[in-house]
Formats: structure tokens, sequence, C-alpha cells
């Protein structure tokens, strides 16, 4: 492991609570709920994606343990914190975890004793480890609209304390981004900030569609967004609008296999402001070192690009003035700190 990469302070923007579950703790659980003894073999094959997934839709169906394996306080508020910690060993300094409340019921649960449990969880995190971080809640495509405004109040009711966002997730080619334009109209009325998942399943009308969801003042967040490579008038607004993509080149390349070659570096070196995550660290079976690793080699980039991307994922975040303040002179003073073993 590149030493450089290691000591980096890094943030990760995207990353799903329940595709990031690891496997130890995904088999503690069922050993626990179902009584019985299972390979840690077979739940990796269970939870991740092997080399012939052909679609986010398949990509998608990974998802079905780990939600099953969610749905007490205990469970939630432990893997948001093996999460939270895996992350740090990784010298992550701040990181966003997303979970869809809406998905975590089958328990008697409610939303807020979903996201009280997940938000116990982060603070755990943050008190053991030197990491800060918050919660970006999840509206599901193809869920209702009802479902949709109880996510959007209990956001609202916790916004500033874990929660810092919300999001619009699931099977974007099937359940097109239009659909979804008055949950995120009352999410921006009630100013609860927002990231949207598009461009990742779905083509460059459907980044088009999330960008038609934020004001021309707000911040934008645009989850994968990468299939605005071959539409220049696209990548155009989305340096003048200054939106921050949120790219994940393993899942990218795993839910899209007909993409021969993965256009980070190029959205980099147009001027796209991208950052760099895992996304689902269990499902993609990649940790955020070797995602760094892979960029280095991969897309040309260098560790002083990849302290750029970092700027802009913080700079992006969902977070307090305060704790951009903290993270970005973090990592500017990493960043100098090796310019100046160059000039040596």
């Amino acid at each position: 492991m590149n030493k450089q990469i290691q000591e980096m302070p890094k943030v990760e923007n995207h990353m799903h609570v329940d595709g990031s579950m690891p496997p130890e703790i995904a088999q503690e659980f069922i050993k626990k709920t179902a009584g019985r003894e299972i390979s840690l073999e077979y739940v990796k094959q269970l939870l991740m994606v092997d080399k012939d997934c052909r679609d986010l839709n398949q990509y998608l169906e990974k998802f079905g343990l780990p939600v099953n394996l969610l749905q007490t306080r205990e469970h939630l508020k432990r893997v948001v914190f093996e999460v939270y910690k895996n992350l740090a060993k990784q010298n992550v300094k701040y990181a966003e975890a997303r979970f869809a409340p809406s998905l975590h019921l089958k328990g008697g649960l409610s939303y807020e004793e979903v996201v009280e449990a997940a938000i116990e969880g982060l603070d755990e995190a943050k008190q053991k480890y030197d990491i800060e971080g918050g919660l970006i809640l999840c509206c599901m495509r193809g869920e209702t609209q009802e479902n949709h405004l109880k996510t959007i109040d209990v956001a609202e009711k916790f916004l500033g304390q874990g929660v810092c966002a919300l999001d619009l997730a699931g099977a974007e080619a099937i359940f097109k981004t239009d659909m979804y334009r008055e949950t995120f109209r009352i999410a921006r009325e009630k100013g609860i900030p927002f990231t949207i998942h598009a461009g990742e399943a779905d083509g460059p009308e459907s980044i088009r569609t999330a960008l038609s969801f934020f004001g021309e003042n707000n911040q934008i967040r645009i989850g994968h967004g990468i299939q605005c490579i071959d539409d220049s008038e696209l990548i155009e607004e989305l340096i003048r609008r200054k939106a921050v993509l949120e790219v994940c080149p393993t899942s990218n390349l795993q839910t899209l296999p007909h993409l021969q070659k993965h256009p980070l570096g190029d959205l980099y070196r147009k001027g796209v402001l991208v950052t760099l995550n895992t996304d689902n660290s269990t499902v993609s079976n990649v940790t955020l070192l070797e995602e760094y690793e892979k960029a280095l080699k991969m897309h040309n980039l260098t560790p002083d690009d990849l302290c750029v991307m970092n700027l802009n994922a913080i700079r992006g975040s969902f977070a307090s003035p305060e704790v951009k303040a903290k993270i970005e002179a973090e990592i500017m003073k990493y960043r100098q700190k090796q310019k100046s073993r160059e000039e040596r």
C-alpha cells in the first residue's frame, strides 16, 4: 500500500450503510438471529457482487440480506459504528454515510427510532476515533410519497444533530428522476440540503433533471453523475454551477459493465469537481484505500490530484463551517508537507 495514500487525510461522501456492512458482523448477526453457524466465505458470497454483474438492478439484489439484518436498534447502531471505525482506520477524517429509514421498519421500529439508533452509532464512533461525519437519509425510488414525506420529516427533526442531508437512491433507470420533483421541492422549502443519485444507471437527462431540483445558488451534489462524460454542454453546466460529483469507480464499473474506461480522470482534467468514494465497500468488495490506489494506476492521477478531490469533497460536504475548516486545514497541511518533500 502506498504510504502517501495511507497517510493522506481523506473524505468519503458517498457510502451506503447497508452496502458497507462488514461480512464478519453480518455473520455474527446471522448466528444470533437464526441460531446457526454460517461460513464467512458464504456470507461474502451473499453480500458481494461477482465479476459477471449485469447492471444496477442486479447489483441492488445484494442489499436484501443486510437490510433484513438491520431491523433492530442494536444492529443499526453497531453497523454505523463499524462503518465509521473502518473508515477511521483508513485515515478518513470526515464521512457521510447514507441509508433509507423506510427500509428498517420491519422489526417494529419507527422512523425516529431508526435514525436515533444510527446517530448513536455515529456519535460513539466520533468519540472513539479521530473522525467527523453526518448521516444522509435516502428517499427510495419506487416508494410512496407518504414514505418520502416521513423521511423528510425525520431529516428535518434531526438536522444538525447527526443528520446532514437527504438523498434519492434506488433503481434510477426504472423510476425516473423527474418522478421525484415534488419530493425535493418540499425538502428545499424546508431548508434541508440534499444530493441526488443521477447519471449512474440512467443518462445525461437524469443529471439535467437532478440539477433542476436545486436552486441556482444552492450547493449541488450529484451521486455518481458519470454519464455526463459525452455531453459537453452538460459538463459545462456542472462546472459553471460548481456541482460536486460523488464518483464511485469500482461500483460504476460493476453496474455499467459496458464501460471500457471509467471517466474519473477525464472529468477531473476537464475541471469537474469530482470526489472519490466507495459507494458500498462490501457489495463492491473495495476499500477507500484501494480506490485511491486504482485511481493512481488507472487514471494517470497523482497523489496531489487526490488531495484536490478531498478538498472538493470537504468543501462540497454537508458539514458545519467549523468542521469544513478543520478538515480542509488538515488536507492543506498534508499537501504542503508532501510538496516540501518533493522539493528537497
